[in-house]
């Protein structure tokens, strides 16, 4: 009968010690600033877990959401105003964006978008891949989605 006891206080200590030094989940944190458009859809501008933030894709719609496609350049600059609008809105900066995923309807502008795109990341840019794709929405040319940590 005692081993019995002693044999449950100790199963029961172990678990008491594995629940309380269990380390939570950071906290999900929905970020949404009025210096970048809406989403369109059911998404989120941003989301920050703990010390890292997860950008969602930009498109170069301005407030109003409206695309000024008269040229690449124009798109670019306005997506990644709106990326930096939202990285700011979460406290963290552009020197923080640690990886980033440039999507381009035609990479002939390729020279055009990374001229710009390296005014923005002057020193020690993130990583980064780009892919050129079929379509993007409202008929973008160009979008970037970013993952910032701090």
């Amino acid at each position: 009968m005692k081993k019995t006891v002693f044999l449950f206080i100790s199963v029961a200590l172990v678990i008491i010690g594995i629940v309380s030094f269990q380390e939570k989940a950071p906290e999900r944190v929905v970020i949404l600033t009025d210096k970048a458009p809406r989403p369109i859809g059911p998404y989120s501008q941003a989301i920050k877990v703990g010390n890292t933030l997860y950008v969602a894709g930009q498109v170069g719609a301005n407030l109003e959401g409206k695309i000024d496609t008269a040229s690449v350049e124009n798109e670019v600059k306005q997506a990644m105003n709106n990326v930096k609008a939202i990285v700011e809105a979460a406290g963290m900066n552009m020197q923080q964006v640690v990886k980033s995923t440039l999507y381009v309807k035609d990479l002939k502008h390729f020279s055009k978008i990374n001229k710009i795109y390296a005014t923005y990341f002057p020193n020690n840019p993130p990583a980064r891949e780009t892919v050129q794709i079929a379509g993007l929405p409202k008929d973008a040319n160009f979008e970037v989605s970013v993952i910032a940590v701090k």
